[in-house]
């Protein structure tokens, strides 16, 4: 009997309802398929029932490898390794559809790679990933809420966002102590031309104090010029929440400018 390791933060999904869900949520038949985190293939086995053209699996847990290439054999390619030290780009000449019950203890650390690292040309064509539920509340939160924060703003760039639905934890052996929410990613094809890392740095600068006020960030990035404030009609004595996704991209572009 194979055992979740609360180190990898392993928890299988066994609800079939969910996984037919999951697997229904875009059209697989005929495409190439990645799945992060198989664990035991309960996932996997409905995705192969959709007559995909190609399955590649990673899986950190070496014990999992062996009991997966006996259930599936040659059905699945096998790629033992972290996640985190893969790059996607390498694994296919077709644009993915991607699956994923990310470990809670990693999740947002893959999805910010995956953003950071975006090129124009996008690896994938869905992302359909499942997150503890406070971290997607976040992900899909929008200006003016308590969630909202730099994990919004990152994952709102380049990326179209919806929930599908929440997971109760009775979906998973072993049981959870939260909900889970799972969240379907497709690439956005007009956004602004800014480079990742400002982007981060210029979100990472303005929510280290998130229950401040803008002006000292702002200040901090801008040397004290107020001209980009006005220009933006933003109000320095609202907080980083209080600011849109397109006011954070445009500040990333001043400050792009700026460093030229």
């Amino acid at each position: 009997m194979i055992k979740a390791k609360k180190s990898l933060g392993q928890n299988f999904l066994i609800d079939k309802n969910i996984l037919k869900k999951i697997v229904n949520s875009t059209k697989i038949e005929n495409k190439s398929i990645l799945e992060i985190g198989p664990g035991t293939g309960n996932l996997t086995s409905y995705i192969l029932s959709q007559k995909p053209r190609e399955i590649t699996v990673i899986e950190k847990d070496s014990n999992l490898i062996k009991y997966l290439r006996d259930i599936f054999g040659e059905k699945i390619n096998i790629i033992n390794k972290d996640i985190l030290k893969v790059d996607e780009t390498l694994l296919s000449k077709e644009k993915l559809t991607v699956f994923g019950n990310l470990p809670y203890n990693i999740s947002t650390e893959i999805l910010c790679k995956w953003i950071l690292s975006l090129k124009d040309n996008f690896w994938f064509d869905y992302l359909i990933l499942m997150f503890q539920k406070e971290v997607a509340d976040r992900i899909i939160s929008k200006s003016n809420s308590t969630n909202y924060g730099r994990i919004s703003i990152l994952a709102n760039w380049k990326l179209k966002i919806k929930k599908i639905c929440d997971i109760k934890p009775s979906s998973f052996s072993p049981r959870p102590k939260i909900d889970s929410s799972l969240l379907i990613f497709t690439p956005k094809y007009n956004f602004y031309k800014i480079n990742a890392h400002n982007l981060e740095f210029i979100t990472r600068t303005f929510f280290s104090h998130r229950r401040k006020m803008l002006k000292k960030p702002y200040n901090k990035i801008f040397n004290g010029n107020l001209d980009i404030s006005k220009k933006y009609k933003i109000d320095l004595n609202l907080r980083p929440q209080n600011l849109d996704f397109d006011t954070y991209y445009k500040l990333t572009k001043e400050y792009e400018n700026l460093i030229k």
